[in-house]
């Protein structure tokens, strides 16, 4: 089916709440893309090489037509750069396994890195690079991890979490450490010429932390921070694929331009696409999800095209319901996995089923 909009001009309608031909579609497919590139290139060099990283998501746009472009590395970048030892696997999505927190007094020993070294300059510059090769062709946004997910990242979420009732101040003490590097990638993804900025502001769900809790120990520090991203040029996007994520923090309060979110049918209160669109948080920003992200690996070209029709029908109808024309992204609901088994064909049956079956 031939579009009838150019990606460009459909991501800023679907931004704005004006008609669009179809549904706007992203698959959070970051480092899987790597697999496009010559080379047999692997996760461990594409985190390595700004080059790397910034041409894999221009093979991923070539290839696929996606109607964002989002750079997210993964969530141990701001960790590893602040200390803790990150185990770097070749076709997995690195992670933690050695936290720089042993006990409260370490919390005050931590200091913001140079972002001008280590894998915070391989995400800015290879960013540059993306942002400048798509420009005008799609629209962009790079990716940063919230300073609570820095510290929870960098300390160990179960040692963070008791450590948040039993010595509070050492833990604000830290995230006044994380909250003025995350300042410093702010300011420098200003230059790189993305028209967005996307927090992943894990940890405001339900699950963790209750309103207060989560105010006391992020909100204040990202209100800050969306205000200077807003300062610096770039729109507030938002992902989170937490299971009972605080909606009206995310969306009423930080008023981003973008919500990203997941959706868990085995827990209860998890909110679905059409519960998300019919008490009213579309009518304040494009929301995008929920495809389970392991039908990419584990399923078929089949499953994945009937999932994204069925996703499809439940949003149209749902935003037909709220008088809305546009505001909705078909995504999945956290990143297509970067593992090698992943089925390529699986995201263009995401986007072909989208094209189909997401037309108004």
């Amino acid at each position: 089916m031939t579009d009838k909009m150019t990606h460009m001009e459909r991501g800023l309608a679907a931004l704005s709440g004006e008609a669009v031909d179809r549904l706007t579609v992203y698959p959070i497919a970051c480092g899987v893309c790597r697999k496009l590139l010559p080379g047999d290139v692997t996760y461990q060099q594409w985190v390595s090489d700004p080059k790397l990283f910034g041409q894999a998501f221009v093979a991923g746009q070539k290839r696929f037509g996606f109607d964002f472009a989002i750079g997210l590395m993964d969530l141990s970048v701001m960790a590893g750069d602040l200390g803790a030892h990150v185990r770097m696997d070749e076709e997995n999505t690195p992670f933690v396994d050695e936290h720089i927190v042993k006990d409260v007094e370490d919390y005050e020993k931590i200091e913001a890195p140079d972002i001008r070294k280590g894998r915070s300059n391989v995400l800015i510059e290879g960013t540059r690079y993306f942002a400048k090769e798509l420009a005008g062709q799609v629209v962009t946004a790079g990716f940063l991890e919230g300073p609570l997910l820095a510290l929870s990242q960098s300390a160990g979420a179960e040692r963070l979490f008791m450590d948040i009732f039993s010595s509070p101040s050492a833990v604000h003490k830290a995230l006044e450490v994380t909250s003025a590097y995350d300042t410093e990638m702010i300011k420098a993804f200003g230059t790189t010429g993305i028209n967005g900025l996307c927090w992943d502001y894990l940890w405001a769900n339900y699950s963790c932390l209750g309103d207060s809790e989560y105010k006391e120990f992020e909100r204040d520090y990202a209100d800050k921070l969306n205000d200077i991203v807003r300062r610096e040029g770039m729109a507030v996007c938002i992902h989170n694929c937490a299971d009972l994520p605080h909606l009206d923090t995310q969306i009423l309060h930080y008023k981003p331009a973008i919500y990203s979110m997941a959706y868990y049918p085995l827990i209860p209160g998890s909110p679905t696409a059409a519960e998300v669109i019919e008490k009213g948080y579309a009518d304040h920003c494009l929301v995008a999800g929920q495809i389970d992200p392991q039908v990419f690996i584990r399923g078929s070209a089949e499953t994945v095209t009937k999932v994204t029709k069925d996703l499809c029908q439940e949003v149209k109808t749902s935003l037909c319901k709220r008088g809305l024309k546009s505001q909705y992204c078909i995504a999945s609901g956290c990143e297509v996995p970067p593992d090698r088994r992943t089925k390529m064909e699986n995201i263009e049956a995401m986007v072909d089923a989208t094209k189909a079956y997401g037309v108004f």
